[in-house]
């Protein structure tokens, strides 16, 4: 990934810069690349088939019987895991089995591929790793709309609501997190997260010094996993 273009992410070269560099100055997006060992798609093939979001624990991952290669790539994402615990994170290795959105989203989808932020009541980031399949997209802040301020988007809410625009629709419009999604701006391009870069990104919190990076889930039909590490 080119950071040109890209005035709020910042490129990292270890897990230590990583972890201490703080937000500022309107960056809001920390990204080490790097190049894995292994084979990520025999681990998946071993895991067997499932459907949705699997949460994978460390037992399960040791338990599979892998190649040289397959060994490798267990043991890389069992590394970044304990990276993360090590500094008190509490990380989740996933395979997402299937990630699509269901015909009944509404007028504001909030599921996980709509380009949202992720928000907290106290400073905490995001992290993000694919480590096989289709990966994650930013979208600058300058090329997103928040949707509820498009005016028709708006209307259809208000509609939902049943009531005025006044301080009870933004606590409703919050309560269902339709205040966290966005909508790229015509002609906006994402930024793809990648494979094997770790990312540590902005979340939406009291205080924050920076807007919260906004970014998006790929959909994923069966027969694609992903493998995702997040925190």
């Amino acid at each position: 990934m080119s950071d040109a273009g890209l005035p709020r992410v910042r490129k990292v070269l270890s897990f230590e810069e990583l972890r201490s560099t703080r937000f500022a100055d309107g960056i809001n997006a920390l990204c080490w690349e790097r190049t894995l060992p292994g084979d990520y798609a025999e681990v998946i093939a071993k895991l067997g088939p499932g459907e949705g979001i699997v949460p994978l624990d460390d037992e399960r991952i040791r338990s599979l019987e892998l190649t040289p290669a397959g060994q490798l790539a267990a043991e890389a994402m069992l590394a970044d895991q304990k990276f993360l615990r090590d500094h008190d994170l509490v990380p989740s290795l996933n395979c997402v089995y299937d990630c699509v959105r269901g015909f009944d989203a509404g007028t504001v989808p909030t599921d996980v591929t709509s380009f949202h932020v992720d928000s907290a009541p106290v400073e905490v980031d995001t992290w993000l790793c694919t480590y096989h399949g289709s990966c994650s997209e930013g979208l600058r802040n300058e090329d997103a709309l928040l949707k509820v301020s498009i005016p028709e988007i708006r209307a259809a809410l208000l509609k939902e609501y049943g009531g005025a625009d006044n301080a009870g629709f933004a606590e409703f419009l919050h309560e269902h997190s339709y205040d966290s999604h966005y909508a790229p701006k015509p002609g906006a391009t994402p930024y793809p997260f990648g494979t094997f870069a770790l990312w540590r990104i902005a979340t939406r919190w009291p205080g924050s010094l920076v807007p919260p990076c906004i970014h998006r889930a790929p959909e994923n039909h069966p027969g694609s996993p992903r493998l995702l590490l997040i925190s």
